[in-house]
């Protein structure tokens, strides 16, 4: 069907609510790393799903919490500006019947940018008694009033039509913004950089992976279709380094592996994968380096 409106649309909240886990879920493929570690995402991602002759383009940012330095400073200020000149904004919640004071600074926000706004309950699975869920649309409600309350579980993919129906309504004529088969703004090299990056989210304990960046410098298609990918992951301490390898190695190839099937996923492809580790000491406070890993307005 030809695409006759489009829907550009803000999801935010709180860091680990599940906004990257609904936009995989609503574009169909993996464009945003999950981890169950906070503040996993550092840009804004755009994720397109094309449904009948809407084309939604839903901007996935990084979870609003109190910054520790430069880069934290850089992602908070991505979440603020995207909330400005969309047509809706999804403030995606968890199941607790109080509203937080990143929640409530987020409909603070909401409300000076006068952006029509849908609260959604993320992680209804995991409520036992869904009257339970009367006390979550009360204590929100009383905060704000949204145009509408929807109650999803991201990960059983529970609620997303309802979802993308209500969002319908604020689609504005005009023509399509991305062609037909694209799913997201990010370029190839990016998505595979935050691949690498999610499994050391995974793997690794407590701080370290929060201290790391990915940058691809090799991508490269061989003439037998096999793509050649060149990563290098960056670390703020030699001891970092030390746990990242791990003893013989092992935990480098562990987050490579896992990495590699990720990415073959993503490109359709096989993929030749190398790693290496290096220190850059303190670059989360360095903004010369904070850009070149791709965290730049």
């Amino acid at each position: 069907m030809e695409i006759k409106k489009t829907a550009m649309v803000t999801v935010c909240g709180r860091p680990n609510v599940g906004k990257s886990t609904l936009l995989n879920a609503l574009v169909g493929e993996k464009i945003a790393i999950v981890s169950n570690k906070p503040q996993t995402t550092r840009n804004r991602i755009c994720g397109v799903v094309n449904r009948d002759d809407i084309q939604f383009v839903f901007l996935d940012t990084p979870g609003f919490h109190k910054a520790r330095n430069r880069l934290g400073d850089y992602m908070v200020k991505v979440t603020r500006e995207s909330i400005a000149d969309v047509d809706a904004v999804v403030l995606l919640v968890e199941p607790t019947p109080h509203v937080g004071v990143p929640e409530q600074e987020l409909i603070n926000k909401i409300k000076e940018s006068g952006c029509p706004a849908i609260l959604c309950i993320n992680k209804i699975d995991a409520v036992e008694k869904k009257e339970d869920l009367l006390a979550v649309i009360a204590a929100y409600s009383e905060a704000y009033a949204f145009d509408a309350v929807i109650p999803i579980s991201a990960l059983k993919q529970d609620g997303l039509r309802d979802l993308l129906i209500e969002l319908a309504k604020y689609a504005q004529e005009g023509p399509q913004l991305f062609p037909d088969g694209m799913v997201t703004d990010q370029p190839d090299r990016q998505v595979v950089g935050e691949i690498v990056r999610e499994k050391m989210l995974r793997n690794l304990d407590k701080e370290i992976p929060h201290g790391t960046a990915v940058e691809i410098t090799r991508f490269a298609e061989r003439d037998d279709e096999v793509i050649e990918v060149e990563a290098t992951i960056y670390c703020e301490k030699k001891s970092h380094k030390g746990i990242i390898i791990g003893k013989n190695g092992d935990m480098l190839k562990k987050i490579s592996t896992e990495a590699r099937r990720d990415i073959e996923r993503f490109m359709g492809a096989k993929v030749y994968l190398q790693t290496w580790v290096k220190v850059k000491e303190n670059w989360r406070d360095n903004m010369n380096y904070i850009r070149s890993f791709g965290y730049d307005e």
